[in-house]
């Protein structure tokens, strides 16, 4: 990014900034009396910590002005993508995966495969093709490749995910770019649907996984030769390949790394506008009803109602995350009976929001710099630690992709004995003897997601509960990839591996079945949080779900 780009971006960003602190102070006799009382704040909240009933479930409540008006994010992160309108991509974000480099001539347009990144806005892959397309004065297209099944996804990963690419669809046809929904193996069917259209360049987007890697490799042997085929990680805030070019052992060792470079990435991202060159012919209408309704996924696992797909709706929990629960997040998100985390993950799996915009626009907020720290570490560098796992261990999802010390450690321990043993079936009914734990599983059956701090426990009683630890391994990531929104992403493999195999973490005390492996128990949560509440809560859940059972049954 030119240095003319960056001057003018930081003199739009301060203005902004200063005018609606300003806006909100004349709105607001209070806001000045708000600043005078954060100190009185910090203390009163670490009372409250401090307090032996503060596991309770009454929400802190902190003095502040008058809340924004509602779409206010919105408003402002359009305003800060004009004033980037024209900067370029980093090229250390991009790398060519063909021998030619140059645009094929004549051609008919820039293909964008859409996959990782299933969003218009703040996506770098999406802006780079257009950067692209406008070089060479040529139409843009984006497409995006629906597989029948992947891995144990459900109709609710699904649905949430083609609801929020019918999102897509529709603002790419406000912005005069095609759309094309090409039904499955992208091997099988991109590399025709180049020739067929005649593109002279592809660029895709970024993903660690397995499987997606292994289709970048056979459309990247099937495509014609003289097409260029370009890879942008738009998903991380530092690329994949730039953070690190090894796996890292832990989060302090890739900490620093990303550190250095978030000056160099983390900036502004320019607006995806109207694109000028039409194109001669237009994409196959997609009637989305038909697309939910022939899927072959199981459908038992049903959508929830709290996550509205596609990038609106994630706006609009960053919105309600930033007024409501920032300034909590860093005092209270381990605690699962405080609505103080983000639930920001399933748009950012899917793609549908982009954490480099979460992060720009959470530094923006001055008055909670302790939560605004917090959360970066857990979604930058956690969360691309993730992504440098599944990158360079091929093995991201087993048991010989651990360390050599837990290896041998749970190996050491797996004919120990187990006092209580389930099945993967009892384990999704939530049919153990441990209410903490059937209430986690409730949550992840009923809202598709898992307190942070809960996932932690809920996979190391697999490993206790299980005759092996790769069954628990097996059964914690089909639980987790069935039924969370989140699923089959590589923050959930790290998790179960962290919990299971000690990946990222150290040897600890040695005890029976875990080994070295850190240790969680039912009295150690009681220490946390008010578990008897959590536990209420969630029996409420089953309760309700018996009720509806048996209601259809007579009906």
């Amino acid at each position: 990014m030119s240095g003319e780009c960056m001057l003018h971006i930081r003199l739009f960003s301060t203005n902004l900034y200063i005018r609606s602190t300003l806006l909100r102070s004349v709105s607001d006799p209070n806001t000045l009396l708000h600043y005078s009382s954060m100190s009185a704040n910090k203390r009163k909240l670490k009372r409250q910590r401090e307090s032996p009933d503060s596991g309770g479930g009454k929400q802190p409540r902190l003095a502040e002005g008058r809340a924004r008006e509602s779409g206010w994010l919105l408003r402002e992160v359009n305003e800060l993508r004009r004033a980037a309108q024209g900067c370029e991509v980093n090229k250390k974000r991009f790398r060519y995966l063909s021998d030619t480099q140059k645009i094929k001539q004549g051609s008919d347009g820039v293909l964008y495969w859409m996959s990782r990144d299933q969003r218009v806005q703040d996506n770098w892959a999406l802006i780079y093709a257009q950067q692209l397309a406008l070089a060479e004065k040529r139409p843009l297209h984006i497409c995006f490749c629906l597989v029948p099944r992947y891995l144990d996804a459900t109709y609710r990963q699904y649905a949430f995910m083609l609801k929020g690419l019918q999102e897509v669809a529709k603002e790419c046809k406000s912005l005069d770019i095609q759309f094309h929904l090409l039904s499955g193996e992208p091997g099988q069917n991109l590399p025709s649907f180049v020739e067929k259209w005649k593109f002279g360049a592809v660029v895709t987007d970024f993903n660690p996984l397995r499987i997606p890697l292994q289709w970048i490799e056979t459309v990247k042997k099937h495509l014609p030769a003289d097409v260029p085929f370009i890879q942008v990680d738009a998903h991380n805030v530092v690329p994949c390949w730039e953070a690190s070019g090894k796996l890292e052992y832990g989060a302090r060792t890739i900490r620093g790394k990303i550190t250095k470079l978030l000056p160099e990435f983390l900036t502004e991202i320019p607006l995806v506008d109207t694109h000028p060159h039409s194109a001669s012919r237009a994409a196959e209408p997609v009637d989305w009803e038909e697309v939910l309704s022939s899927l072959e996924v199981e459908r038992s696992v049903g959508e929830v109602d709290w996550a509205q797909p596609g990038t609106s709706g994630g706006m609009n929990m960053l919105e309600s995350f930033i007024d409501q629960r920032l300034r909590l997040f860093a005092t209270h998100r381990n605690n699962p009976n405080y609505d103080a985390l983000s639930h920001l993950s399933p748009w950012i799996h899917t793609g549908q929001l982009s954490a480099q915009r979460v992060v720009k626009q959470v530094k923006r907020e001055k008055n909670a710099s302790e939560s605004v720290a917090s959360f970066i570490e857990e979604l930058v560098v956690r969360r691309e630690l993730a992504d440098n796992f599944c990158f360079y261990n091929p093995s991201y999802d087993n048991i010989s992709g651990a360390y050599d010390w837990a290896k041998k450690t749970l190996q050491d321990h797996a004919k120990d004995s187990r006092q209580y043993l389930y099945t993967k079936e009892q384990l999704e009914n939530a049919k153990t003897h441990d209410q903490l734990w059937n209430a986690a599983q409730r949550q992840l059956v009923s809202e598709g997601k898992m307190h942070g701090f809960l996932r932690m426990y809920w996979a190391k009683k697999i490993l206790e509960w299980t005759a092996s630890p790769e069954e628990a391994l097996s059964i914690a990531i089909y639980l987790n990839d069935r039924l969370s929104l989140d699923g089959c992403d590589p923050n959930g493999y790290v998790g179960c591996m962290w919990s299971i195999c000690g990946i990222h973490d150290q040897g600890w005390a040695e005890r029976p079945i875990f080994g070295k492996i850190r240790f969680m128990n039912y009295a150690g949560c009681k220490r946390k949080f008010d578990v008897a509440q959590f536990e209420r809560k969630y029996t409420a859940v089953k309760e309700n779900s018996n009720k509806d059972s048996k209601k259809s049954s007579k009906n």
